[in-house]
């Protein structure tokens, strides 16, 4: 029975071997053992994530079955007999006496399926059964998963040109084939196929031709010293290659006659189509995804509604569309879409096809076309000459398209309709940007202006970009590299109480940076409000808000270019005389004239009004131009002069309005809720807590909130954001990985640092306070999907703890990174006086506020990293930058980043994004990860996710953990989304985005959760997200209801579909924000 395997033999215990069980005879060779075999409960396997105990009979199982491929592929008939089943009883009561004496040493045993085939090999080799040892290699599908190492890019093109992920399994098992095949142990088989693995992993190659694997391979067994076993592997591939050459083995014609259909190009010649490339491009968007359906199925799907004689841009928008419209079936279908569309983007671009030359050909496509785009670029005055300046060859050989598998379906077309330059100047408008190209033009804008190695900088920030670990923000990636250098997100304001001040900053300045720049945010409070008294011409002030009226409509008049409508939110102080008309303004009944639709508000509110809400005292409202310093003025200096001008009220002498404060403040929320305006920001936090307190003061924050800036007559603040994927920064246990960390934000806080000195400034005030300060902006996202990598909910106490955590580790290294560049660069202009050159961090200040507040401030102080070096530094060095840290919103950068927003949670597990380049599925993967682990992804499972709008709560079999783990925005308890808030703001020295989420109205609610952010030092809050219906689409579900909840149609409403002008898609839409979709006007 025992002999040595012939080539031949080689070749048809393969075919046995992949022969499906129900097709091969099937014996009950565990019916060869004695009745008290080994079963004990000591012993646990592991297979593909369940568990189950050992059985002995499994074991004879396996080795009879390899038998029978043996023997099969001998063409014996004989198979099932009493010499044979005593070989196997034999064997596998060998490796039960292996195991019963483990057991015996009082181990308890946790085998994998791996393990058990080593020891059933081992046995076989004991037994000198090498042909049968062979032949149950041939059997497994895999090897053991390895010790965790550097993930492996490389992709591997088999001979018949399909490119497939690396599998450091199969070589291994191949290895061990080549060792049994001489009858020598095959241990060194698993070295050999790690050091091939590592070898050309780190050789740089995106794709590796399975040729050159096997040269490798070759190599490392002689390196080894196993010079038998390399001769017998070179043989044997001498020997296949000259059968596939006598038998003219040729890779397979996958153009079936019933595919072909008739094209019509755009010059109006028809062809055949053969689908060739379609089969290309699902072997290349298929590299290293879990998919839950075959090859075959997915070409059937992606050729639904294709017809004969369409035309070539039809196909090519169905086949996308098709790969879309699978999104919802599994999670990973997000970037097999994602890369059947950059497929058609690499042939617009590149001089590349996927059929004539292969993926394997796209690094050195990406190498060859560099500078040819980067010359018509500049020809066509798209791209700054001056990035020739670069060393173009060095450049070129760095990028990387295999980073371009990590794209999903939203992210690429997002990238494809806003991001990519257009060459506009022929009649057929073509891209002349890939991903790649995209990220090293925006890296080396960024760095032209290093004096030394700016080519590894720009290499640095663009390896930070493609790997997905930190992205700038959206004007930064329009305009880097370009000829118009307009870099920054954010403009504060301040108007005061002239009509000069008002039309020259509040309209004409607005104006200026409208048509440049991204959001705005400013101050109104010093404008005089109603009745005030007007002594030019002795007559009385119609208030502010016909003058905010004027700023909503020059917003709508003055946009970016035709394409991108203005943004702005005007703020306003709460004991301004015109509050109650600012908190109706953006009420849809009433005064027209009277209304702003178009921009956004903010309640600017001191810590006296609160005090005052809570105590349930009354409020006064006044004139600004009867109290004009007090704008200025907070803390415990606030609260006195505020008293003393009640009290001159009392008098009679200047105008004054008493009112309950609980009055106002029930206002506030009422318009918060209907209207989703007046934000509430909070002066006094914003303020106390500055690091620029020694020159200036913060009159507002910013369109998003998250900025908290002096600003005066002379300066318009500027901030320039760019932010951390955090879920990127995270090692295999799902700790934070620091030094990754400290390494992304020491190359971005110095890209942040150098648009200050590129940017262009639309007027001379926003010049001048950012060269003056030097503020930057560094956030976050992928809270959420980081909270999934470290398997903790949400709404929890362990999220909270983490907030603290890699906020203050973000902090640190931000703070560490701007004193490092002072070191390198200087200080900032107006350094000394602030509470750097004091010795204050941000931390420090928190008993400021409750100093200056006369209460405690409810945030736990301590932090896990030891600050008196960075103390040590910034006393030494002093800060680059006046302001480090402000978290944005995220929305569209998140998208390309294929991450969650900014801090906040998932919206829903299912649910239809909409934004101006249309529609889009969101599934959420790590759930569909996660349910897959327990064998819970099935129709059914889908089914009932869309039927429940993505949330898990009703679904039965969801076990209570996931549930836990995927609560939805809307089911978490507002107190998680404060208390983590509090602990970023603890280490931020600017503010953050933070949305709060509402399932119903309730006022009380709503005054507990705001009061509860002001007591627990927030500085901002933005939008009060309200749960409105779900937009999935039902129809693809088996699950039919009739009507559940609201079904948020408003009778007799119009619900045709908005259709977007090619214009209007780079719009900034409050709309849009309104219903949780995204604005680009900060990022």
């Amino acid at each position: 029975m025992i002999q040595k395997i012939s080539f031949e033999e080689d070749l048809e215990l393969k075919r046995f071997a992949s022969t499906p069980k129900e097709k091969k005879p099937r014996f009950e060779w565990g019916s060869a053992l004695e009745q008290d075999r080994l079963n004990r409960p000591e012993i646990t396997i592991e297979s593909e994530g369940t568990e189950r105990d050992f059985d002995l009979a499994e074991i004879a199982d396996t080795i009879g079955n390899a038998l029978t491929d043996l023997l099969l592929s001998r063409q014996e008939e004989e198979i099932f007999t009493e010499v044979n089943r005593k070989f196997v009883a034999s064997v596998a009561e060998s490796v039960g006496a292996v195991l019963a004496k483990q057991i015996e040493q009082g181990r308890a045993l946790r085998l994998s399926t791996h393990d058990i085939h080593l020891l059933i090999e081992k046995a076989l080799i004991e037994n000198d059964a090498h042909d049968v040892a062979r032949s149950l290699m041939f059997g497994r599908k895999k090897s053991a998963p390895t010790a965790e190492r550097e993930p492996v890019a490389i992709r591997l093109i088999r001979r018949n040109g399909q490119v497939v992920p690396w599998a450091g399994s199969k070589i291994e098992i191949a290895v061990r084939k080549a060792f049994l095949s001489l009858h020598l142990n095959s241990e060194p088989a698993v070295e050999i196929a790690r050091a091939v693995t590592e070898r050309l992993n780190v050789g740089g190659q995106a794709f590796i031709n399975i040729e050159d694997v096997q040269d490798a391979v070759q190599e490392e067994m002689m390196r080894q010293g196993q010079f038998k076993v390399a001769e017998a592997y070179i043989l044997y591939r001498a020997h296949r290659s000259r059968v596939r050459e006598e038998e003219g083995i040729a890779p397979v014609d996958e153009a079936e006659q019933e595919s072909l259909i008739v094209v019509t190009e755009a010059n109006g010649d028809t062809n055949f189509w053969d689908g060739v490339d379609l089969k290309r491009r699902i072997d290349f968007a298929t590299i290293g995804l879990d998919l839950n359906i075959d090859a075959d199925t997915i070409e059937k799907e992606l050729r639904r509604s294709l017809y004969p004689e369409m035309k070539r841009a039809d196909l090519q928008k169905t086949i996308i569309l098709n790969a879309k419209s699978m999104i919802e079936k599994d999670a990973d279908f997000a970037r097999f879409a994602g890369r059947i569309l950059l497929t058609f983007i690499y042939e617009e671009v590149l001089d590349w096809d996927i059929v004539r030359d292969g993926v394997d050909s796209l690094k050195e496509a990406h190498r060859r076309g560099f500078k040819p785009y980067l010359k018509r670029a500049i020809e066509i005055d798209r791209v700054n000459p001056k990035l020739f300046d670069y060393d173009i060859d060095q450049i070129a050989s760095s990028l990387d398209p295999s980073a371009d598998l990590d794209f999903d379906y939203l992210g690429v077309q997002t990238m494809y309709d806003r991001y990519l330059i257009v060459d506009k100047t022929a009649k057929k408008h073509v891209r002349l940007e890939v991903p790649q190209y995209f990220w090293i033009r925006v890296s080396m804008g960024l760095f032209h202006h290093e004096k030394e190695d700016r080519e590894g900088y720009a290499l640095r920030l663009y390896n930070l970009y493609k790997s997905r670990r930190f992205c700038s923000s959206t004007p930064t990636l329009f305009n880097s590299g370009t000829l118009h250098s307009q870099l920054s997100s954010c403009y504060l304001y301040k108007v005061d109480d002239s009509i000069e001040s008002i039309m020259h900053r509040g309209i004409a300045d607005n104006a200026f940076l409208s048509k440049w720049a991204g959001g705005l945010g400013g101050s109104w409070t010093a404008v005089r409000g109603t009745g005030g008294f007007i002594k030019g011409t002795n007559g009385e002030s119609q208030g502010v808000i016909p003058f905010l009226k004027l700023h909503n409509d020059q917003l709508v008049a003055v946009n970016q270019g035709g394409k991108r409508r203005g943004s702005g939110c005007a703020y306003l102080e709460t004991w301004h005389n015109d509050v109650d008309d600012f908190l109706e303004l953006r009420k849809n009944t009433g005064d027209d004239r009277r209304r702003t639709h178009d921009m956004n508000t903010a309640n600017w509110v001191p810590d006296l009004f609160m005090k005052r809400m809570e105590a349930r005292q009354e409020w006064t409202l006044f004139r600004s131009n009867d109290c004009p310093d007090l704008h200025d003025l907070y803390g415990k200096a606030f609260e006195d002069r505020y008293c003393e001008y009640e009290a001159m009220a009392e008098r009679g002498e200047i105008f004054g309005q008493k009112r309950p404060a609980l009055d106002i403040w029930k206002t506030m929320l009422r318009m918060i809720f209907e209207t989703g305006h007046p934000w509430i920001t909070f002066k006094d936090p914003c303020n106390v807590r500055s690091p620029q307190d020694h020159c200036g003061v913060i009159h507002s924050s910013n369109l998003c909130t998250e900025i908290t800036l002096n600003t005066s007559e002379e300066e318009t603040a500027v901030c320039n954001l760019g932010s951390v994927v955090l879920d990127s920064h995270l090692d295999k246990d799902g700790n934070l990985d620091h030094e990754k960390l400290r390494d992304t934000i020491q190359i971005a806080v110095r890209a942040l640092d150098n648009v200050i000195d590129i940017n262009f400034y639309p007027t001379e005030a926003a010049k001048t306070a950012n060269s003056r300060h030097r503020p930057i902006g560094l956030g976050i996202m992928g809270l959420q999907n980081a909270l999934y990598k470290k398997d903790i909910a949400f709404a929890s106490s362990a999220a909270v703890e983490f907030n603290d955590e890699f906020m203050e580790a973000i902090a640190y290294y931000a703070y560490e990174a701007s004193a490092d560049l002072a070191g390198e660069q200087g200080t900032y202009s107006s350094y000394e006086g602030s509470k750097w050159d004091r010795g204050l961090m941000p931390q420090d200040t928190l008993d400021t506020l409750a100093d200056e507040r006369g209460e405690e401030v409810e945030v736990p102080r301590a932090g896990k990293m030891d600050w008196k070096p960075l103390r040590e530094k910034i006393a030494k060095n002093g800060m680059r930058n006046s302001n480090v840290l402000a978290i944005a919103p995220t929305a569209t950068i998140s998208n390309i980043m294929g991450t969650t927003p900014c801090i906040e949670p998932t919206y829903k597990n299912l649910f239809v994004k909409s934004n101006l380049s249309g529609d889009f599925i969101v599934l959420n993967g790590e759930l569909v990860r996660d349910l897959k682990k327990r064998g819970l992804w099935t129709e059914e499972m889908l089914d009932q996710v869309k039927y429940f709008d993505g949330e898990l709560d009703s679904i039965e079999g969801v076990p209570q953990d996931l549930r836990d783990k995927y609560t939805t925005a809307f089911g978490i308890d507002y107190k998680y989304f404060i208390d983590a808030a509090a602990r970023r703001q603890k280490w931020i020295d600017q503010s953050q985005s933070v949305n709060l989420f509402l399932p119903e109205a309730d006022i009380k609610t709503l005054s507990h959760m705001y009061r509860d952010a002001w007591r627990k030092g927030l500085k901002t809050t933005y939008y009060l997200r309200t749960l409105g219906a779900s937009n999935i689409e039902k129809a693809t579900t088996s699950v039919k209801k009739e009507v559940r909840g609201r079904a948020g149609q408003v009778e007799g409403a119009d619900h045709t579909k908005k259709e977007f002008s090619a214009d209007e898609k780079k719009a900034c839409s409050i709309e849009a924000m309104m219903n949780g979709e995204e604005c680009e006007a900060c990022q």
